[in-house]
């Protein structure tokens, strides 16, 4: 190894997702005597172990479900920053979806009322100014919890900044429309700050605003596992929620809030080992590092040398590490890798240069890199590399 490992920043890109389904169901235990109906099934699974919450969670999902969850894999800021390739899949997935046979009348069923997670939406320049604010931020959670089925229903928006600092709640009264709308008008608001003994008002004169207060909600999908709701608002906008998260899903929670990110990442690897057998295979595309287990800061060259930042571009046996620097200002090293053992690769980078638009200036670098393979599928990677520093990429192809 030629030089010297150096950390930089955690990159936050995916909200968390620490989510329960609510049906609406009567909290106290059953009666000892009690027998589940034959063929009723339920979420409420006890999870005794990471298998049977792997198992779980496949049986949460149909597989048109999964390709809507896979279509969401990597994009940041829930759809603010994804390419048109990414925005393009998730609409086709959102439309299979609707025009599959769901919950008939969402807005009469139970599954709708709870507590669901944003992981989509498009934004249009008529969205709201909490939607604005804040739903591109991945480091903060989104909520949306709907009860219909009480003498006071309500739809609400939950900004969730940290669980230490607290939350935004804004409130809509709500009614039923037919069985798809939702009616709402917002009516109050206010942040919920745990270093605060009482709420501090959102300052928005909801009376004030008259027809701008008022708005409905389409439910076009609804999972009958009440897991997966779509949604379209009289804005335009294009909402996915879920009440269940994929493994990935949680992992990438944990990364954005820089929670307990090596433990949630020894628990995905013990789900995927209990799923297949299979040993992962390095696969070519271009990898965009989104999170190291680096404590320690060298400069920008030689943490862009070791594959310490920026991504990673893997080709016809060949990979490639790519920083922007600055606009039309980039540092590339290219190499070689060979496969030296069972999910192990020797990797040797010596073409190192500093590319200035058109032009590109020679540096003299070299760095040999022994990279292990814990978890490869197309769309995430976790790996450990240089000096066994631990590295999670997502493929931005």
């Amino acid at each position: 190894m030629a030089t010297k490992v150096g950390a930089t920043k955690n990159l936050n890109v995916w909200p968390p997702m620490n989510l329960q389904r609510n049906l609406g169901l009567n909290p106290s235990p059953p009666p000892k005597l009690f027998k589940p109906k034959p063929n009723t099934k339920t979420l409420r699974i006890c999870r005794c172990s990471l298998v049977n919450e792997q198992q779980q969670l496949q049986a949460s999902f149909t597989e048109q479900e999964k390709q809507l969850i896979d279509a969401l894999i990597g994009i940041q800021g829930r759809g603010r920053s994804g390419s048109s390739n990414q925005l393009n899949d998730v609409e086709r997935a959102v439309q299979v979806l609707e025009g599959q046979e769901g919950v008939p009348d969402p807005t009469s069923s139970d599954l709708i009322e709870g507590r669901w997670q944003l992981m989509f939406t498009t934004r249009p320049g008529t969205a709201s100014p909490i939607q604005r604010t804040f739903v591109g931020v991945d480091n903060f959670s989104v909520f949306q919890e709907v009860y219909l089925r009480t003498n006071d229903p309500r739809v609400s928006n939950i900004v969730k900044f940290s669980e230490f600092i607290g939350e935004l709640k804004v409130e809509a009264a709500a009614s039923i429309k037919d069985g798809k709308r939702i009616l709402f008008q917002f009516d109050r608001a206010a942040f919920s700050f745990k270093f605060l003994p009482f709420k501090v008002p959102y300052p928005v004169p909801f009376r004030l605003l008259g027809e701008e207060a008022k708005g409905w909600l389409d439910t076009t999908y609804l999972s009958p596992s009440g897991n997966v709701r779509i949604s379209r608002g009289n804005k335009g906008t294009t909402f996915v929620l879920q009440k269940e998260t994929d493994p990935r899903q949680k992992l990438l929670a944990a990364i954005s809030t820089g929670t307990a990110v090596k433990e949630a990442i020894d628990e995905f690897i013990a789900l995927s080992k209990s799923e297949t057998k299979d040993e992962p295979v390095l696969l070519e595309g271009e990898w965009q590092m989104v999170w190291s287990s680096q404590v320690e800061t060298d400069s920008w060259l030689e943490n862009a040398g070791n594959g310490l930042m920026g991504s990673q571009i893997v080709k016809n046996e060949q990979m490639k590490f790519v920083v922007n620097i600055l606009p039309g200002v980039r540092f590339s090293m290219i190499g070689k890798f060979v496969k030296s053992g069972p999910n192990t690769y020797d990797v040797t980078m010596d073409d190192a240069a500093l590319i200035v638009g058109p032009f590109g200036y020679p540096l003299e670098m070299e760095t040999k890199i022994n990279l292990q393979l814990l978890y490869n599928d197309d769309k995430i990677r976790i790996s450990r590399g240089y000096n066994n520093i631990l590295f999670v990429h997502l493929r931005t192809e």
